[in-house]
């Protein structure tokens, strides 16, 4: 059947079609007659302003406006005869077209329907009507009725629609639609028993960006940003951008902790390289704080918080890091803010103390240089850390203060060493960049008369995330005063080699987690290091490895070429007093020590851990902790062999066998190795899943801090218990640490 213009095909019918409304009676009007009412109908759809169709008994199409076919790249010829419905497909998720098959079945007006017309690229939205026709005798003969084309003020709607769940300057899902991805993903996950991980990221030094380089530098970087987070994340999850430097990742069907923090990494380091904008060069950082449902959370309120808490806790432990959440993090944030509250006054009252650990030349075992570290003698806590303290200093900027006194002190006591031993001053960022930084050390070695060539300012890489300029300006301005400098971290990506081959730097430091790999019993490869020794030769420069704690490390550190050492396998640090003991001979050597590799590879924790054997659960001591095994204490003449289930708690599990044992004291091995928690810590790759608990008739809830489960046994009933608690065991009314 050919194209028919609607006029023929209705002439001499029943119209189905409302006469339009007729103007108010005048003298000189007379009526249209019909046909001039069919011709202003043809009109409006040879000018596409409207257009009509029309459908057998059956619902095949019997007309379509011959315009609209070809505005949609359809052929009429190819229409007619076929389905309505499939003629006219759905618009959107879900559709109309069901709704439109029931309402022809059913023979009843309709009105307002949108559907889709069209193929090759050239899709047309339409708004449908229609009403049932019958003959005389009431038979019914199909559905007549007519459309308008809304393509225009659809798309204008989706885009507007679009512009509501996206993000304006990235394109990336804005805050409302993250929720509203979240809520739904929650809601099918919690019914089918899903896991998803949530990451929330804060962008490090942005605000320096903005104030150094402009609002529109700010912009292009956020955009930039979005990109390399896109390229890390593939398809593997949801982004958004929650404003400002706030970014959101949603990762479906992830619960795998190993997995999550490879992945946090990536994009750690992929938003710490420096970044190339038209207004400049700019490095930037990130921190990433993970929450994981339902462990964490069920909802996404309780989701989100756990993921805000986590990252708070990884942006107050140096920045640059990531960390899960746990449900200490609480209790965690309460004990930083007090711990900040104690540094200052601790600083006023003169309880940060300096020490000095050995650096050694490999060479002959002499001590050539001694490098300032910070202690803290607090009369509640005890001897604090420096890796305890110093985070809450940084994210405080207490560590301006602490570096200020460290350095005049630690000048003052390096003037009473003989001339050829060096000091080594560490200077975090914070410090650096401050503006007084220049003057205080200026005004340490006035005040203590050290000649500046036996200062040694220690910085490391990241220092070169801020403003470069800046930085060069503090570095020249030092290596003009005759203060030496060394660079810590290196191989971190921040400095090119062309600028270290040009920088006044005497020394490059490889630090404790460049030889992570190699702290075990196994060393792993070191042709990294080889390389970067064969690369320091070539400029000239000195290469110390810090943190060595194991005599096979050392050995193969010194047989690829590193000159200078320092790490437990040497010395700790030492205070002032027994510096001035040891100088009191001529000649300061140090002979390695074999036990350092304990020190160094393995973490010291001793906590309460609950420990299941068949359907009994023990309480024993954690002592020491590593990613492959652990020291536990408490129970009596266990045979090596025996194999345990080690309850961490929070869902934590790790199934261990015993390989050696000594009284109330064994060795174990893990059957999968821990993984990093990302707070210098070590956690199970996997936990219990509340879903899994809740076939035992738990609620599903996020998990607590408590055992992941109770066995039999001393906790309630079943077969006598194998083993027998020691003295050292932990009781019910000891304190757990």
């Amino acid at each position: 059947m050919g194209e028919m213009p609607f006029l023929t095909r209705m002439r001499g019918r029943r119209s189905g079609l409302s006469d339009p409304a007729s103007p108010p009676p005048s003298a000189n009007a007379a009526p249209l007659s019909r046909e001039d009412k069919l011709a202003i109908i043809e009109d409006l759809e040879e000018r596409g302003l409207a257009w009509f169709w029309a459908t057998d008994a059956q619902g095949h199409v019997t007309y379509l406006s011959p315009r609209i076919a070809a505005s949609a790249g359809v052929a009429v010829d190819d229409l007619i005869g076929r389905p309505l419905t499939a003629v006219l497909t759905p618009v959107g998720q879900g559709g109309e077209a069901p709704s439109l098959a029931l309402k022809l079945a059913a023979r009843k007006s309709f009105a307002g329907f949108t559907v889709q017309v069209g193929e090759g690229g050239r899709t047309l939205v339409l708004r449908l009507s229609g009403r049932p026709v019958s003959d005389a005798a009431g038979a019914f003969l199909g559905f007549r009725g007519s459309g308008i084309n809304v393509t225009d003020a659809f798309l204008g709607e989706q885009e507007a629609a679009r512009q509501a769940r996206s993000d304006a300057l990235t394109g990336l899902a804005n805050r409302y639609r993250m929720e509203q991805v979240i809520d739904a993903t929650l809601l099918a996950f919690g019914a089918s028993r899903r896991a998803c991980a949530l990451m929330m990221l804060d962008l490090d030094r942005f605000k320096h960006v903005n104030d150094t380089l402009g609002h529109a530098a700010g912009d292009k970087l956020l955009v930039e940003v979005a990109r390399r987070i896109e390229s890390v994340v593939g398809s593997r999850g949801e982004i958004g951008r929650l404003g400002g430097d706030e970014f959101q990742v949603l990762l479906p069907d992830l619960d795998d902790r190993g997995q999550l923090g490879d992945l946090a990494r990536k994009i750690i380091t992929m938003l710490s390289q420096p970044f190339a904008l038209e207004e400049g060069r700019c490095s930037i950082g990130t921190s990433v704080g993970i929450a994981i449902a339902p462990y964490d959370g069920v909802g996404r309120d309780e989701l989100t918080r756990a993921a805000d808490l986590a990252l708070y806790a990884a942006k107050h432990n140096g920045r640059g890091q990531f960390r899960f959440y746990a449900v200490d993090l609480e209790a965690e944030d309460r004990l930083r803010r007090q711990m900040e509250e104690d540094l200052a006054a601790a600083i006023e009252a003169g309880h940060i103390r300096v020490e000095y650990q050995p650096v050694v030349a490999l060479a002959d075992n002499r001590v050539c240089a001694l490098q300032l570290q910070y202690v803290w003698h607090d009369p509640e806590r005890g001897r604090v850390s420096a890796d305890t303290f110093m985070p809450v200093a940084e994210a405080s900027r207490l560590v301006t203060r602490i570096g200020r006194d460290g350095l005049r002190q630690a000048c003052r006591d390096a003037a009473q060493w003989p001339a050829g031993l060096r000091l080594v001053v560490p200077v975090s960022p914070v410090q650096f960049t401050d503006r007084q930084f220049l003057d205080d050390v200026e005004a340490a070695l006035d005040e203590s008369g050290l000649d500046p060539q036996r200062l040694q300012i220690e910085v490391g890489e990241d220092l070169y995330r801020n403003d470069h300029d800046e930085v060069e300006r503090i570095v020249s301005a030092l290596f003009r005063r005759g203060v030496r400098l060394s660079l810590d971290q290196f191989g971190s990506g921040y400095v090119s080699l062309s600028y270290l081959r040009r920088a006044p730097f005497c020394t490059i430091k490889l630090g404790q987690s460049f030889f992570e790999s190699t702290i075990t019993d196994t060393l792993g490869d070191l042709e990294m290091v080889q390389a970067i020794v064969e690369l320091a030769k070539v400029l000239r420069l000195e290469t110390v490895a810090a943190g060595v704690g194991s005599m096979a490390l050392l050995e193969a550190l010194r047989g690829r070429g590193i000159t200078h050492a320092q790490g437990f396998v040497f010395s700790e640090a030492l205070a002032a007093e027994e510096v001035a003991a040891q100088l009191a001979a001529d000649d300061w050597q140090l002979e390695p020590v074999r036990d350092g590799a304990q020190r160094a590879g393995r973490r010291t924790v001793f906590r309460r851990v609950g420990l299941i054997h068949q359907d009994h659960y023990y309480e024993v001591t954690l002592r020491n902790l590593s990613r492959t095994g652990a020291m536990i204490e408490g129970l009596e003449d266990v045979p090596v062999g025996t194999q345990f289930v080690l309850d961490f708690g929070g869902g934590q599990l790790a199934v261990a066998t015993v390989v050696r044992t000594d009284g109330d004291t064994q060795g174990l091995e893990f059957e999968s190795a821990l993984v990093d928690d990302g707070a210098g810590g070590l956690c199970t790759r996997h936990r219990v899943s509340p879903y899994a608990l809740a076939v035992a008739g738990a609620p599903v809830a996020a998990l607590g801090a408590g055992p992941s489960l109770i066995a039999g046994g001393e906790k309630g009933g079943g077969s006598p218990a194998c083993f027998t608690l020691s003295a050292r065991a932990p009781r019910a009314g000891d304190a757990q640490s």
